[in-house]
């Protein structure tokens, strides 16, 4: 699968202390394995020229306070609050002054964000799609993505989940949906100008 690096962002999304080492509240192993696979796409991609955006996600304590309906805190328990260690992106990975770091509140990295903004004013239309967990904020940003007229692209290789099985379905509903996925081996960046 060819990508120009000048049109394509590696969007690792959600690769933070709370989710990825053994001291935060909603750990997995497989989102802390999932830290060697994002590091190396993201090495791959950075020496091609392709951008790096980090998501980050982050609750304020009282973000859910009077919600009608939605509320991750009573879903999965207070995680990744503002200003803790568990919103901190994961030692392991190369972050950089000149890569983009999104804070989203939700599943969706382009809900109430500025990343289609930032996308769309550095030329960028194709998006390898990496991180965790697969089958919620990965596959709701790649979603998101797709409605934009991105045109999003799940590393399965690359992807970090509570349940196997939770991972397989990501992959395989992406692909249904977007007929997007591919491997870290399996992308290859070349340039068209």
């Amino acid at each position: 699968m060819h990508f120009d690096p000048a049109r394509t962002a590696v969007v690792v999304v959600d690769m933070q202390n709370g989710f990825c080492h053994s001291d935060g509240s909603l750990y997995a192993p497989g989102s802390e394995a999932a830290i060697e696979p994002v590091s190396d796409l993201v090495a791959t991609a950075r020496e091609a020229g392709a951008a790096i955006v980090y998501t980050r996600d982050v609750h304020p304590p009282e973000q859910f306070e009077g919600n009608h309906y939605y509320d991750e805190f009573d879903r999965w328990g207070e995680h990744v609050v503002e200003g803790s260690w568990e919103a901190e992106l994961v030692d392991g990975l190369d972050v950089r002054d000149e890569d983009h770091v999104v804070v989203k509140h939700t599943y969706d990295a382009f809900h109430q964000t500025e990343l289609e903004g930032w996308l769309d004013a550095h030329g960028i239309d194709d998006l390898l799609i990496c991180g965790t967990l697969a089958n919620v904020c990965v596959l709701h940003t790649a979603g998101s993505a797709g409605l934009r007229d991105f045109r999003p692209v799940i590393v399965e290789d690359a992807l970090g989940y509570i349940e196997e099985e939770h991972e397989t379905y990501a992959v395989d509903h992406a692909e249904w949906l977007f007929g997007e996925v591919t491997t870290r081996e399996g992308v290859e960046f070349v340039s068209t100008e």
